[in-house]
């Protein structure tokens, strides 16, 4: 009986994916939204690839068969069949598109159930996101800026053809910018991004970014169009961008921290993660500023307890007024590019929407 199988397409990112590769293999970088039900474990891939080196395939094979078999081999069977039994329209993958994923799809089809795989696997997929990111390089994209606080990130999101770069890197960009999660891996976060241009066929919209967002990299070619596309600036006045501030750096980020962690444990890491950012610009700052709005944050944390949240406005006020306002202000008067629309929220987010409804279709 034949294996289906699927020519590599972005399509493909839409439907429900079963990675059969090794949890180490999964860790480095997958296809968005796979989930990792392994062939084989780390120990047990690591044992067939020598048996592979030291004797060829055939032997490896046996190995594999050797190792995956009786109870354990049902249970991954099982594994496979839950899923597909939840998710009719699924999809299996491994590195190529070979060996392992035709294992699982012929086991499958021995307990009644088949599934296409993706012809060439994960390597044929990176290469269509790469593509899709190379095209997307080539079409309109709209930038917007602004300072610190001037809900950028908001604006995007607000748009059929925004794209969240910070989303997707699970990072706001700046040294107070780290999730509380894990990010995702460099091939992850491109992974994303390149599913996220699929979507915007005519052109995007992204909140304009340094080259790297946290630990990880824009990747060059869209940079690079970045850099010089048409752009947009938010002003708006400090109470409204201390206020956005608050709720995404204290309010928000409390917020998840108690979720994921817990009261104590939640309160003990966001303190940390807070008070470790301010010690990463001290050399910026300057010893006396440094120290000043060390002590102003302290005194924050201390009432954030009691329930109050603005005793930290009293600290991120002159972090944005002494810190991140003049840091924007010096690179938009070496940037020689003239904002096209340069406004309040509410007039920036009109007019990127009628620059995106402008877009050739």
């Amino acid at each position: 009986m034949s294996l289906p199988h699927l020519a590599p397409e972005m399509a493909l990112l839409e439907r429900p994916l079963i990675d059969v590769r090794a949890p180490v293999e999964f860790a480095r970088g997958a296809l968005p939204g796979a989930v990792n039900l392994p062939l084989m474990d780390d120990a047990e891939r690591h044992a067939v690839g020598i048996r592979y080196k030291e004797a060829g395939q055939g032997a490896a094979i046996a190995l594999g068969e050797r190792l995956v078999d009786g109870d354990l081999k049902a249970r991954r069977v099982a594994a496979w069949r839950a899923f597909a039994e939840r998710h009719p329209d699924a999809v299996i993958y491994c590195f190529r598109g070979g060996l392992r994923s035709r294992i699982a799809q012929q086991w499958l089809q021995e307990a009644g159930i088949t599934l296409p795989r993706i012809q060439g696997g994960w390597k044929a997929m990176r290469q269509c996101v790469n593509a899709e990111i190379e095209a997307a390089a080539a079409r309109p994209v709209l930038v917007v800026a602004g300072l610190t606080g001037c809900a950028k990130t908001e604006l995007v999101q607000s748009l059929d053809v925004g794209i969240d770069l910070e989303g997707h890197a699970r990072h706001k960009g700046s040294a107070f910018g780290r999730h509380p999660l894990q990010g995702p891996s460099q091939i992850d976060f491109e992974h994303a991004l390149g599913a996220a241009l699929s979507h915007a066929t005519h052109g995007c919209v992204v909140e304009d970014e340094s080259r790297m967002i946290g630990q990880l990299d824009i990747p060059l070619s869209f940079w690079q169009t970045m850099e010089t596309a048409p752009r947009i600036r938010v002003e708006m006045p400090l109470d409204w961008r201390l206020e956005q501030i608050r709720k995404d750096y204290i309010d928000t980020l409390w917020q998840t921290y108690r979720d994921h962690y817990g009261e104590w444990l939640g309160w003990s890491l966001m303190r940390k993660q807070l008070s470790s950012a301010l010690k990463r610009v001290r050399k910026r700052l300057g010893s006396a500023r440094f120290q000043r709005l060390q002590r102003l944050q302290a005194l924050a944390f201390r009432e954030h307890q009691r329930g109050n949240t603005q005793a930290h406005e009293a600290w991120l006020a002159p972090l944005m007024l002494e810190y991140y306002d003049p840091m924007y202000r010096y690179q938009l008067e070496q940037s020689p590019y003239e904002a096209l629309q340069v406004g309040d929220w509410e007039s920036c987010l009109a007019f990127a929407r009628d620059w995106s409804a402008a877009l050739p279709r």
